[in-house]
């Protein structure tokens, strides 16, 4: 069976930011989401900056190993933030996190770093194919492995605070695997600009009940601002169909600050 995929995405700047620093791509073959940080103009360079690299896997079929060729492309996208890094000191804190995802029919890579997610809504149930890559889910994790629960207090302080992101430095490896996609199933990648306010069951009832994925995103979105909007918003939603069913190529789509917004 020959699949595809239907997809949209949106980015909102939030109910109490100045600028859009999340940007966001949605094509035939590459869906992503990342969230920059840094200060003023810093999070706009860094996720514009790296979703720019990564768009030109979009433009031709890849049968090889797709994780191969997803790594290599966030490792190019991480060297040229070192490049931007080094023309430009005053942008010397910025970072992005990414969740990306590249399709060949059936077969997907996921790459994350980061704390921006990926769902996947399937046989009508919702699951967080990510891990945050922040001190309070590292804590838990170890806390875990040696038999022990966490201090509450302490997670909690940390639940914002970021151990791995795209920054231009070295040993920026991001989480790395293959998926088989089924017809039927609609994921979704967002920065916590959504996941923050909206929780899972509310993901999951806008995902089960709206079935145009651009009404998916917009909605999403609309709820995140219902709920306070403290930061930037960016989602992209993307469906496996049958590919006869697309009649027409849509054209990609890059929002936030990688599209100008």
């Amino acid at each position: 069976m020959n699949v595809a995929i239907r997809y949209a995405a949106g980015s909102d700047i939030g109910c109490n930011r100045e600028n859009n620093e999340d940007s966001g791509y949605a094509g035939a073959r590459l869906i992503a989401v990342a969230d920059g940080m840094g200060g003023y103009a810093g999070g706009e360079v860094a996720s514009s900056t790296v979703i720019g690299s990564l768009r030109s896997l979009d433009t031709g079929a890849h049968s090889d190993d797709l994780v191969e060729i997803l790594g290599r492309a966030v490792a190019e996208a991480n060297e040229k933030l070192r490049i931007v890094r080094e023309e430009r000191p005053d942008l010397s804190r910025m970072g992005t996190t990414l969740t990306a995802m590249l399709w060949s029919g059936q077969t997907v890579a996921l790459a994350h770093i980061g704390d921006s997610r990926g769902y996947l809504l399937r046989d009508g149930e919702l699951f967080q194919m990510t891990q945050d890559h922040t001190m309070d889910e590292l804590l838990k994790a170890e806390a875990e492995q040696a038999g022990q629960t966490a201090d509450p207090a302490e997670t909690s302080r940390l639940s914002h605070v970021l151990y791995r992101v795209l920054d231009g430095r070295e040993d920026r490896e991001p989480d790395l695997r293959l998926r088989e996609a089924r017809l039927g199933d609609r994921y979704l990648l967002c920065s916590d600009g959504l996941s923050g306010p909206v929780d899972a069951q509310k993901i999951y009832e806008v995902l089960s009940a709206e079935a145009e994925p651009q009404r998916a995103v917009d909605r999403l979105i609309e709820l995140a601002r219902d709920n306070g909007g403290p930061d930037n918003i960016t989602a992209v939603v993307a469906d496996v169909v049958e590919s006869e069913h697309i009649t027409e190529a849509e054209p990609p789509r890059t929002v936030g600050a990688a599209g100008g917004v």
